[in-house]
């Protein structure tokens, strides 16, 4: 009987052990310098609250509800925290970064696990790197701006052990539809954005895949997207989550809807030849 507890005592005390290093010790792994070369493909996810994600957000709760599509993938998606660690991805993927609102799915998983899915050779260890805000206008997003200033630093910690910037995904526009002036200078100010991201990410042709608006919160809807829609640049795809399924406060995209538009980002990715 005695021989049968210290057994049990072993046991338990390795599947503790297993656990801890399984979880921790993985988790530092990813920052050590002996690993930092699994992370190879760096996608940057910018824009305002639908790319931060309030998909099964309801009164200011998250429901919790993890479709397949969006399921963690250990190992292979992992985020840069707003620690500036990298650790195993998992919704919502903008928790620790916009901080001010409840988040829930957006569409970074989906497009993650979709490209691995599609080009497996091509896509190793997908590397998230969340920078959303929501609620804010392309003015914010300029250069010399607080949030333009974090996305760079952030981008450029992703890359210190040997990654690519592959892509920026971009998904914002919402707020610039309150008023006239904005709307009729955004086409501008997102170009100027994207130019200016290009030249400090020190990647002239950085590809740059855009959401076209489902929903705003004023009356320029269509005035923004048709600006959207007519950004005339190189390696700039666009996508339309025009249509797609909203929550009930009729602005941000429902759990389902941000699937659609992971795996719309995914396609455009794995579908279009960017030059180099």
């Amino acid at each position: 009987m005695a021989n049968n507890g210290l057994k049990l005592t072993i046991f338990f005390i390795f599947i503790i052990t297993y656990e801890y290093w399984s979880t921790h010790v993985k988790v530092q792994d990813y920052n050590s310098v002996g690993s930092t070369h699994l992370i190879k493909d760096v996608f940057i996810l910018a824009g305002q609250s639908n790319m931060a994600g309030r998909g099964g957000v309801i009164d200011g709760d998250w429901d919790g509800i993890i479709p397949p599509e969006i399921k963690a993938n250990p190992g292979r998606i992992l985020r840069l925290g707003g620690d500036l660690r990298w650790v195993d991805a998992q919704e919502p993927l903008h928790a620790d970064i916009d901080v001010n609102k409840t988040c829930g799915v957006g569409p970074g998983m989906a497009f993650a696990n979709a490209v691995l899915r599609g080009d497996p050779r091509r896509f190793r260890v997908v590397g998230l790197v969340p920078c959303a805000i929501g609620g804010s206008g392309i003015v914010e997003w300029s250069r010399g701006g607080r949030l333009y200033e974090g996305l760079t630093r952030r981008a450029a910690a992703a890359v210190e052990g040997g990654g690519e910037i592959r892509a920026v995904l971009w998904f914002q526009g919402e707020r610039d539809t309150l008023n006239i002036s904005d709307a009729e200078l955004y086409k501008e100010r997102l170009r100027k954005l994207f130019i200016d991201l290009r030249t400090d990410l020190k990647s002239p042709l950085l590809p740059v895949i855009q959401v076209a608006l489902a929903s705003g919160e004023g009356p320029y809807l269509e005035m923004v997207r048709k600006a959207q829609n007519g950004i005339n640049l190189p390696n700039v795809k666009t996508v339309d989550a025009k249509a797609l399924l909203l929550q009930p406060d009729g602005l941000h995209l429902s759990t389902s809807a941000q699937v659609q538009v992971g795996k719309m980002l995914a396609h455009a990715m794995l579908k279009s030849n960017f030059a180099r």
